[in-house]
């Protein structure tokens, strides 16, 4: 088959987002939609949080990945599976991989966590590491899953992945739908953009009216400069964050698809002001929340949202942070 005759990828649908959950049910966390009076007097606004910090390996990477790999025939599984990242979708796939009895081979930087990396061994994956400057991840996975049979799990430009994240935004609906209430605004952290396109699907299927809205480090900001622009832009740099899950270079080619359709929208914040957020996460919210899952937040402390009024959730995508940079966020602020 040509080039030319290679057929895309369907895009997921709401549907789709509604098989995940039922593949989910009993493995995946349902995570509380939490309202939080401190915040909702500080912006103005009834303020949700969905502590995604809750979920099953401490982050939404389990929902995705399950949901692609139990579709996974069981002839087909005894060869196992690749994925690359730097920590959340590692532990994602290691642990789906543990559950349904299959090998997985993780490549991951050198200058991932060590917590991570130590979690994803720990659920029984092989760590592979790599240079994040002078190497590609993806190449190296390829190389492993050809060698061995495998199968590729991506982080986020998969249908079954995005469709599995998206049972984050079911699942607000659904618990605000209990309280008499629809979303006006829903604030996702956004890296290849697997759980922003998701929750957007099953949001905007209930409230098409709702602002979903991408948030990201700054300076890697390629889901707002590529909604500006019309086309999927890269960033300069693969590093230079502490955000460490939010650094992928560029929108996933289906994520986009989806985003620039009915999303469009995205805010950007620092890093110093990611650990203000993370700071306060643990000073009035009680919660553990990572850099990486905490982009969301800062954006609402810092007034990049917009938030007057209404009904406005916000993720906490990950808490999988080590000490020395917990302890850090909290000196700084």
């Amino acid at each position: 088959m040509s080039a030319s005759q290679i057929q895309p990828a369907p895009l997921p649908t709401a549907e789709d987002v509604d098989a995940a959950a039922a593949r989910l049910l009993g493995f995946a966390v349902r995570t509380p939609l939490v309202f939080s009076p401190a915040l909702s007097e500080r912006m103005g606004a009834d303020v949700f949080l969905k502590p995604e910090t809750l979920q099953r390996t401490g982050s939404f990477k389990f929902r995705g990945a399950f949901n692609r790999m139990v579709q996974i025939p069981e002839e087909a599984r005894a060869a196992g599976v690749v994925a690359c990242s730097s920590g959340n979708h590692a532990q994602g796939v290691a642990a789906a991989a543990k559950i349904l009895g299959m090998p997985a081979v993780i490549v991951m930087p050198h200058d991932a966590p060590a917590l991570k990396r130590d979690r994803t061994r720990a659920l029984g994956a092989e760590v592979v590491g790599y240079d994040r400057r002078t190497e590609d991840r993806d190449a190296i996975a390829r190389a492993i899953a050809a060698e061995r049979g495998a199968i590729m799990v991506p982080p986020y430009d998969d249908p079954h992945i995005i469709a599995g994240q998206g049972t984050v935004g079911l699942e607000i609906v659904q618990d605000l739908a209990a309280l008499g209430r629809v979303p006006d605004l829903v604030a996702a952290n956004a890296s290849g953009g697997g759980l922003v396109a998701g929750i957007a699907l099953a949001v905007k299927r209930v409230a098409p009216q709702a602002r979903v809205v991408v948030c990201e480090p700054a300076g890697f900001d390629d889901h707002a400069r590529s909604f500006r622009s019309g086309v999927r832009e890269r960033n300069a740099q693969p590093d230079g964050s502490f955000c460490d899950a939010l650094l992928a270079p560029t929108p996933g080619a289906i994520t986009f698809e989806i985003t620039r359709r009915i999303v469009g929208e995205a805010a950007s914040v620092t890093d110093a002001e990611v650990a203000r957020a993370v700071e306060y996460a643990f000073r009035e919210l009680k919660l553990v929340v990572e850099p990486g899952g905490a982009v969301a937040l800062a954006s609402l402390l810092e007034g990049r949202l917009n938030v007057s009024g209404g009904t406005a959730v916000i993720v906490l995508s990950g808490g999988n942070v080590d000490a020395e940079t917990f302890t850090r966020c909290l000196a700084a602020a």
